[in-house]
């Protein structure tokens, strides 16, 4: 997402659902799909979409703003912080910088809340923090999630966006995948509700583990969805893929996801889907 500001001719930034105050002038962004230039507080009032559908890349605070009830969110496990198990070169250089860009001391943010009046335990990754990547941290935050929620016996609805797991991390980052898909599976046992929200990107360990695994997959309109990028599978295939292959709406089609739906009917969605599931007021 490209922003700019009134009157500010080449003044640009590049975080996608991010703003800062202009010296003059309001904050506009530019629609990579229609090319529009929207005013940013219009673009706010509709959750962050363009009249196109296009859905732009958001923050996981600004989307917990959108999709909890206001105020009922309450942060859970925010001393789980990424290290550098490997001693990789320049890692710790990169997690700084990570906490600078996005805000976040992690990947992906949890916690309780509220959504249209029914209690659930929450996860919300953040694309701006090293594009969402799943590390160690990320994979222990989900996994205590799910055991939290299933001690109070609450659903659970989380929000994917991810590159898939850090390579910084190596083997660490792998284990998550089966570490987070045990977790997701004692809670499911216990016959709770999994909705899981997968948002532009969902890519890598993520897609192969704890975003597919729902009980209920929604899927943001034009979302990209998938493991390994299209240049890698046909190069490994040997086969020409069809257009929009990893879309939202192409893995609807052929039966991947449940729903895909717009940002804006999100909220009313998951909390009927809570209410049929038992949800409480």
């Amino acid at each position: 997402m490209l922003l700019t500001f009134s009157n500010t001719p080449g003044n640009e930034l590049e975080k996608e659902g991010r703003s800062a105050a202009p010296p003059y002038g309001e904050a506009e962004v530019v629609c990579p799909n229609c090319h529009r230039t929207l005013k940013l507080s219009q673009a706010e009032s509709n959750m962050m979409t363009c009249s196109c559908s296009y859905h732009f890349r958001i923050g996981a605070r600004k989307r917990i703003s959108y999709m909890c009830d206001e105020g009922s969110f309450s942060e859970l496990f925010p001393s789980i912080v990424s290290e550098d198990p490997l001693s990789f070169p320049g890692y710790g250089f990169k997690l700084d910088k990570a906490r600078a860009t996005s805000g976040e001391m992690e990947s992906v943010v949890t916690g309780s809340a509220r959504i249209g009046g029914h209690e659930c335990a929450i996860f919300v990754m953040d694309g701006n923090f090293m594009m969402g990547s799943m590390g160690r941290a990320c994979g222990e935050k989900i996994t205590r999630l799910f055991e939290w929620a299933l001690e109070k016996r609450l659903p659970v609805t989380g929000w994917t966006v991810s590159g898939g797991a850090r390579m910084q991390e190596g083997l660490v980052s792998l284990m998550q995948m089966a570490k987070t898909s045990a977790a997701l599976r004692r809670h499911s046992d216990a016959g709770l509700l999994y909705i899981t929200v997968l948002t532009d990107p969902t890519t890598g360990g993520v897609s192969a583990s704890f975003a597919m695994d729902g009980d209920i997959i929604i899927a943001e309109k034009g979302a990209t969805i998938g493991f390994a990028g299209k240049r890698v599978i046909e190069e490994t295939t040997k086969q020409e893929l069809p257009k929009g292959f990893q879309t939202s709406e192409f893995l609807l089609e052929h039966g991947f996801v449940d729903i895909v739906c717009d940002r804006k009917e999100e909220k009313a969605l998951i909390a009927s889907l809570l209410y049929m599931h038992g949800g409480n007021k």
